[in-house]
């Protein structure tokens, strides 16, 4: 600890000066609004600034208002990660989703299992890996799966670039807020993509696991999308992306009573239920339903046997959903310090 007191200091002078706390996290002094103000070094091997990611958190100071980027040398950080909500401007740059993990395995509750949680607004990760490992540690034989996520997102305008989330059950939470996941890749077997959240996914991999880490039993479920009124904005929009995987599943599940999800020129493989979609719990609404796709190939594609109530939008609504204005009116993508 003592050889980070040094840098403690820098950041305490560098936080507390009149002309940071002015500036906004998509602003630097330079005029450069990609650009980071710091970086934060993190390596288990004890050469950088911290060896914990949840150390390099948190000393960053409450209030901070420019980007600050955490560093992550290749590793696995058997952690349990946790952003709070007064910690904002954080940019997690990893070496490489094959080289850099952050894994912990925590269960049964939604509200406490995630490996990686992020609370506040203006956060953006880069090249890592979220994974809950306690559900793929199971023997196939094996049926006590149960919630066990990767991770949860609150805050709006998060973004992540090759990242990679893994589990069974409830793999990544996308609770709520505008979000941007871009050549990700996601892999569940269990409502697996779920929550109230209003995000693009643009060219992910979506991977169901039935079969691999538990024994094939029932179909899975991609999405579980928690939509519950007719002017609530959000819902799942996965723009060019892939899904594949060992075992049947269905595309989603509603979680809400106006569920939306979005399926838009992307490749479907044969382990798409030819149904597509559930009801769940709202059998009798699901008018109220918005399950799209569009322009989409392979052969789980074809929607000759969907449920009767898939939804056929115009190309002028299409386009209001699958264009990056539906998260991005004000043009917040483009300032994230991953571009400078």
């Amino acid at each position: 600890m003592h050889q980070l007191q040094p840098f403690s200091l820098f950041l305490m002078l560098l936080f507390s000066s009149n002309i940071c706390i002015a500036l906004d996290c998509t602003s630097s002094e330079n005029g450069n609004q990609n650009k980071v103000a710091f970086t934060i070094t993190v390596n288990q091997s004890g050469q950088g600034n911290f060896t914990t990611i949840q150390n390099a958190v948190d000393s960053i100071p409450a209030g901070n208002t420019q980007w600050i980027r955490i560093q992550i040398s290749p590793g696995k950080y058997q952690e349990k990660l946790t952003i709070t909500k007064d910690r904002q401007c954080i940019f997690l740059e990893g070496a490489g989703s094959k080289v850099t993990s952050v894994e912990w395995g925590d269960h049964e509750s939604t509200d406490t299992s995630a490996t990686f949680t992020s609370f506040p607004d203006n956060i953006v990760a880069r090249g890592i890996t979220f994974k809950n490992n306690y559900n793929v540690k199971l023997k196939p034989d094996q049926l006590n799966v149960t919630q066990a996520l990767a991770a949860r997102v609150y805050g709006d305008k998060s973004a992540f670039y090759y990242c990679s989330f893994i589990g069974l059950q409830d793999t990544l939470w996308d609770v709520k807020g505008r979000h941007y996941f871009y050549k990700c890749y996601i892999e569940g077997a269990i409502d697996f993509i779920f929550g109230d959240g209003q995000s693009i996914y643009e060219r992910c991999a979506i991977q169901v696991n039935v079969g691999t880490y538990i024994a094939e039993r029932d179909s899975g479920y991609i999405t579980a999308q928690g939509r519950n009124s007719s002017d609530d904005p959000a819902g799942f929009v996965f723009k060019t992306c892939s899904i594949t995987g060992t075992a049947k599943a269905y595309l989603g599940r509603a979680y809400g009573a106006y569920s939306r999800v979005i399926i838009y020129n992307s490749v479907l493989s044969d382990v798409v239920e030819p149904q597509g979609w559930v009801a769940w719990s709202y059998v009798g609404q699901e008018q109220n339903f918005e399950y799209v796709e569009a322009g989409c190939s392979g052969p789980g594609a074809d929607t000759s046997k969907r449920v009767p109530w898939e939804k056929k939008l115009s190309a002028t609504e299409l386009i209001q959903l699958v264009n990056v204005s539906y998260i991005d009116q004000e043009g917040w993508i483009n300032k994230l310090p991953i571009f400078f």
